[in-house]
């Protein structure tokens, strides 16, 4: 491998990175902003495999997104409707209950997110927490994104704490890493300005940490942020990272502009998805994991992934909504079998998970 370096204007990071020392930000923008994938993709892959070796996690998860009304109308977004506008709707407790009735036998997961609507109360989330122990005491549930708890709070007049501790008592267990998009406030206030800020956004995921709630982070890249702004972005985690340990993985999310105000600009390449995956993984040296959703991806380039730093490809979803709204040309969802394949074909273990990467199978 010491060819792939010889005429690489990478070597003094590759030296860092072969060490084990930590990167820094002028490290991770030139990395941004390096062509030189295939180094970038060998460091990257040099340090899962240090963390993980050959394991490829997966789990069995149900999407459901309960209501695609929502009060914060973010330009990258297709999936969030007006109260009255076409094709809005918002699931009552029945059609919970049912959804979760149709939800496979084996899986270890709900993963329940949905818009930020004032008609629903606290009290209807803390019933749908509720409702789903019942019916599923032995499944995880990872719900309600950091956006959602603060727009809660906010509307029921109580603090994050508050609002996080009674949704825990309901049976909340995990928060998903939503809402993060990129947190540059001058980003921000072009694409979401009605969004919680990105300092927000870290406060609400400490305060759950601080409660024992593991949670996931993400970065939506592609629309309007410059490399600078991915690395600061990925900095601000790694700090939180450093106080709290809370974070389980970290998921790029690639921008899909069909459907959305910013649908001039180009979907993102499968060059960048990699290279925005690799740095992740070289920057997120306190992260344990790094995720590619393959809903965004596409299948193949999340098997090609693996060898950019990816240890972990999501699951089996069953029902995506939210990223299929902006155009995304995926399935909405894969059998068990077809990710242990596409897992087995890169030549990597699989290994079924569950929400906080306790082993259930490893399939070798």
């Amino acid at each position: 491998m010491e060819e792939l370096f010889n005429d690489s204007q990478l070597n003094d990071i590759k030296d860092k990175v072969l060490a084990g020392e930590r990167l820094t930000r002028e490290d991770g923008i030139r990395l941004m902003k390096s062509n030189d994938l295939l180094t970038i993709g060998y460091l990257a892959d040099y340090v899962r495999q240090k963390k993980c070796g050959d394991k490829v996690y997966f789990i069995n998860n149900r999407h459901i997104n309960h209501t695609n009304i929502c009060e914060i109308q973010c330009k990258f977004c297709a999936f969030g409707k007006e109260e009255d506008e076409e094709g809005a709707y918002t699931m009552s407790l029945e059609q919970l209950a049912e959804a979760i009735d149709d939800s496979p036998p084996e899986i270890s997961e709900l993963h329940i997110v949905g818009g930020c609507d004032n008609n629903l109360t606290l009290e209807y989330f803390e019933e749908m927490l509720r409702l789903a122990k019942r019916k599923r005491p032995e499944t995880h549930i990872q719900g309600l994104t950091a956006v959602e708890i603060a727009f809660l709070a906010e509307e029921n007049s109580l603090s994050v704490k508050e609002t996080l501790k009674r949704l825990q008592a309901a049976g909340l267990d995990s928060i998903p890493g939503g809402g993060a998009e990129v947190f540059s406030p001058r980003v921000r206030e072009e694409v979401c300005p009605d969004k919680i800020s990105g300092e927000k956004w870290l406060s609400v995921m400490e305060t759950a940490h601080n409660l024992g709630i593991r949670t996931n982070a993400t970065m939506l890249y592609g629309h309007i942020e410059t490399e600078a702004e991915r690395v600061d972005h990925l900095l601000q985690l790694r700090e939180l990272q450093d106080r709290t340990g809370g974070f389980m993985t970290f998921i790029p999310l690639a921008f899909h502009p069909e459907n959305t105000e910013l649908e001039e600009i180009s979907p993102t390449t499968g060059y960048d998805d990699l290279k925005v995956l690799a740095v992740s993984r070289l920057l997120l040296d306190n992260f344990e994991h790094i995720k590619a959703f393959w809903i965004m991806l596409g299948t193949k380039l999340a098997q090609v992934s693996l060898n950019f730093g990816v240890d972990d490809l999501d699951g089996t979803v069953i029902e995506e909504k939210i990223t299929h709204a902006a155009g995304a040309q995926t399935r909405q969802g894969l059998t068990k079998q077809e990710i242990i394949t596409m897992i087995e074909k890169a030549g990597r273990i699989p290994v079924e998970r569950d929400t906080v990467y306790n082993h259930l199978e490893e399939l070798s």
